[in-house]
């Protein structure tokens, strides 16, 4: 069974990485290679309704671990549905935001703890981890100034976080990103966009050519 490519896309809230991971698959589709784009939570029918139980600012009263168990069965209805058949088939996947995400924001931001979260999603992603991860690295005050800018973003209840909470993000991108330290390259998003994407251009190709 040929396996295809699983590159996730990471970061703090504001970093440019859905921006940037939406021009790499415009480009890597017009050049004819086979590739999809999803993102998490979501990416299929049940997971983006999931996904709007998650993000809905009005949802204030929900639990840590409830939001964790409900980011996981988001993944694990999107892996079987879109995720697995697509490498299954060879082809490249383009995931905005993954597993690292939920061991990040729930795991150390929310304080359930990074390992305790990751057993939970252990059951739900059977072993299928990312071949690279990038790591979109900003500032957290910079990321949320580029959201307050941006008039067309989606607007969800992670936004209402203070900045201390944006803060801890950044802290446990910093921990996953040493604890995964083969799988994960850090890309400067603190740079101008075109900048950014070239960047991630290169390294995308690079991958693809070996």
């Amino acid at each position: 069974m040929t396996k295809g490519l699983f590159i996730t896309f990471e970061g703090g809230d504001g970093a440019g990485k859905t921006t940037i991971l939406n021009q790499i698959y415009e480009e890597l589709t017009a050049r004819g290679i086979e590739v999809i784009k999803t993102r998490e939570p979501g990416g299929i029918p049940i997971s983006e309704e999931i996904r709007d139980i998650i993000h809905n600012p009005l949802h204030l009263e929900m639990e840590e671990r409830t939001e964790a168990l409900l980011y996981a069965a988001a993944r694990r209805q999107h892996l079987v549905e879109k995720v697995f058949p697509a490498l299954e088939a060879g082809k490249i996947v383009l995931c905005d935001r993954f597993v690292d995400s939920s061991l990040v924001y729930q795991g150390y931001a929310r304080g359930i703890g990074v390992d305790e979260v990751y057993a939970i999603n252990k059951f739900v992603i059977q072993d299928c981890m990312p071949d690279v991860t990038l790591y979109f690295d900003i500032p957290p005050r910079k990321g949320l100034e580029r959201i307050t800018a941006n008039s067309d973003r989606e607007k969800n209840r992670l936004d209402l976080e203070t900045l201390e909470f944006h803060e801890k993000v950044y802290q446990g991108y910093q921990l996953i990103r040493s604890r995964f330290s083969e799988r994960f390259q850090t890309v400067d998003a603190d740079r101008p966009l075109e900048t950014v994407y070239q960047d991630v251009f290169k390294r995308i190709t690079a991958l693809l050519n070996k």
